[in-house]
C-alpha cells in the first residue's frame, strides 16, 4: 500500500468510527455520552467519567494505534482490515469501549 491509499484508508476508518458511535448515540443503543472529536488524524473517544481512547494515524509505519486504559495497541491492514497481533480493529474497539464506558459497547462494520 503506498502512501496516499494509506490516508485515505486509515482517514475512511476513523470516519467509520465516527459514523458508528453517533449511530450508537442517536438510536439510544447506549446510555452513556461519548463524545468524539477528530483532528488531524486523531480521533479522541471521551466518556462520561472523562476517560478516552484515542485512535490515530501512525503514518510513517502505515498503522492505526489504539490508546486505552488497558493499554497501547498497534494495527496493520492486513486481508482487508485493520488488525493487531491479537484481534481486528473494531472488535478491539468494541471491547475497549465498553470496559471504558461500563457499559456494552458494540461498534460493528457495516
Amino acid at each position: 500500500m503506498n502512501e496516499t491509499e494509506y490516508h485515505q484508508l486509515a482517514d475512511q476508518t476513523l470516519l467509520e468510527i465516527e459514523e458508528l458511535i453517533e449511530a450508537l448515540i442517536d438510536e439510544d443503543e447506549i446510555k452513556t455520552d461519548i463524545d468524539y472529536e477528530n483532528t488531524h488524524g486523531v480521533l479522541t473517544l471521551t466518556f462520561e467519567n472523562q476517560t478516552k481512547v484515542i485512535i490515530n494515524k501512525q503514518p510513517p509505519t502505515k498503522e492505526i494505534w489504539v490508546a486505552a486504559k488497558s493499554g497501547g495497541f498497534h494495527l496493520k491492514y492486513q486481508d482487508g482490515v485493520w488488525q493487531s497481533s491479537q484481534e481486528e480493529l473494531f472488535n478491539l474497539l468494541s471491547r475497549v469501549c465498553t470496559e471504558q464506558a461500563g457499559e456494552t459497547v458494540t461498534l460493528s462494520k457495516k
